[in-house]
Parts: C-alpha cells; structure tokens; sequence
C-alpha cells in the first residue's frame, strides 16, 4: 500500500457516510483513533527502536486535560483540545530527558511505571476526573454528528500520518534510523543519539495527546479506560501486525485489529490477550508484520516472472 492508496483509502473514509450505518462509521471513528496512536508509537518504537509503554497515558493526559478545561471550566473544547496536546507533549518531553538516557528495558519499565501511576491516580481521584464513573464532557460540535466527527477524525489522522511522513523522510528520520540500527556509530558521526530519542519521543506524545483529546470530546465521556494498559498493548499489538518500521503498517493494523475485534467482542477484554498472542507470534516469525509478508511475497512474484 503505497502514500497514494492511503489517499485513496481516505477519500473512501470521507464518502463512508453515504453508505454506512451509524454503528460502521462509529468504527471507522475509532480505527482512525487508533490510527493516531500506532502511527504516532511507531515514530518512536519503528524508527529509533525505543518502546515505551506510556503512549495510552498521554493519550490520557490529553483526554483528561481537555475535559477538565471545557467540563470544569468551560474552556472551548477545541482550544482545551490544544491545551491537551500541548500537556501531553510537556509530559513526553520531561518523561524523555529524565529516562531516555537509560534506553533499553529500563526505558520500558520506567515508562509502564508511569502509566500504572497515572492509571491509579485518575481511577482513585473524584472531584476532577470522576474516578471510574468517568468525566462527562462537552462535544467539539454544536449537533452531535457521526459524520462530522468522522470528518474531524480523518483530518486529524491526516495531519498526523503527513507530519511522520514528513519526519522519516527528512534528515531527521536518517538520524532516527541511524540510532536505531547503531546508536554508537551514529554519536561518532556526529548524531546527537540523545536529543535524537527525546525529540522522537516528544513529537509521538504530542500527536498521543491530540488523538485522546479528540477521542474523548467524541465520546462525550472520558473513563480511565483511555490511559489503561489494555489500550497500550492494543496500540503495541496493531503496530506490529501491520507492519512496526514502516509507514502504512499501523494503518492497516489499526483497522484490522479494530475490526476482528467486533467480530469477537462476546470474549471481553481476552481479546486483548488474542491480539497479544498474535502479535508475539508475528514478531517471531514475521518481524516486519503484514506489510513484510507481503513485500516478501510481490518479491517471490517478480523473481518467478519470466525475463
């Protein structure tokens, strides 16, 4: 799938609404929530090999930030929305120069820390997040509308996919290939590895930030359920099955797995764990996912094709 079938397969998004029930666009809404976050994991996790588990929690930080402004007060949804985004990068950027010198396994165990804490602060807090019961918020339209939000959606993806299109093929993605594939090799060319991960890991928090903060304005209630790490390991899961290091790789994935998991929905949360399974099972035997098979293949193809 190359840039120009996503423009096709976005244009298809935008028109969905002439053909589909609300139930279908409500899952095309959240896939394109999903799109934002694996996207926006894969700039750091794909391309400068560091995993954090904290993409849910600034997800959160987004949601929560905007919904207090506009529920509490009654901030403009849309400008709490940027008010969230901005909250959710300070946070990456602090998260990143405190623990991103560590890298490696102490990278991921201060970074799930960080979500547990934040998980437990907002489920046992009441007067400003409501605790369990969750935050009712204001919407971003004046009618509620699956079209509109539809349309806010795929504009916000959009915006989201051109930016990390725009990053992996600047100097900057070099930069952030070279310290993936050898961090040392790069600091002796001159690559400072450090600014390098906290630059990465700001810019994925930020665009975190944006896609709760639209998300929970959608669903008009935000619950701990946003920065939990069942929604954490569901990002980790789409990015690997579609494709982690490549473009169009959380795209697929994010629609993929959304949509199995409508038709499994009747075993609970275990389809998280499903997802896990498999997501291990393609990092084991297909590391580059759904996109790597099928480059593989179209390979096989070419090479078997008569000169």
């Amino acid at each position: 799938m190359s840039v120009a079938s996503l423009i096709v397969f976005g244009v298809l998004c935008a028109v969905s609404p002439l053909f589909f029930d609300d139930y279908k666009l409500h899952i095309i809404i959240v896939s394109l929530f999903y799109v934002m976050m694996a996207a926006s994991w894969n700039l750091v996790a794909g391309y400068t090999g560091q995993v954090s588990f904290a993409h849910a929690a600034f997800a959160g930080i987004g949601a929560y930030t905007s919904g207090i402004l506009a529920a509490k007060l009654g901030m403009n949804p849309w400008i709490g929305v940027l008010c969230g985004t901005a909250a959710a990068g300070l946070f990456g950027l602090l998260l990143g120069v405190l623990c991103l010198k560590m890298g490696g396994i102490y990278l991921s165990l201060t970074t799930l820390g960080f979500s547990e804490i934040l998980h437990i602060v907002i489920t046992n807090e009441y007067e400003w997040t409501r605790g369990t019961m969750g935050l009712q918020v204001p919407g971003l339209l004046q009618h509620y509308s699956k079209t509109g939000y539809l349309l806010i959606m795929l504009v916000a993806s959009a915006l989201v996919l051109a930016i990390v299109h725009w990053i992996i093929h600047s100097r900057i993605g070099l930069n952030f290939r070279a310290v993936q594939n050898d961090e040392t090799a790069a600091a002796s060319l001159g690559v400072n590895v450090i600014q390098i991960r906290v630059l990465a890991f700001t810019v994925s928090s930020l665009m975190a930030g944006l896609a709760g903060g639209l998300f929970g304005h959608y669903l008009l209630l935000i619950t701990p359920q946003i920065p939990s790490l069942d929604q954490q390991f569901l990002v980790l899961s789409m990015t690997v099955i579609g494709g982690m290091g490549s473009f169009v790789g959380p795209v697929i994935g994010s629609f993929l797995l959304k949509i199995l998991s409508e038709y499994i929905r009747s075993y609970g949360e275990y389809h998280v764990l499903a997802f896990g399974i498999i997501a291990l099972v393609m990092a084991r035997f297909a590391p580059q996912g759904i996109v790597g098979v099928f480059r593989r293949l179209t390979s096989a193809k070419r090479i078997a094709e008569p000169v």
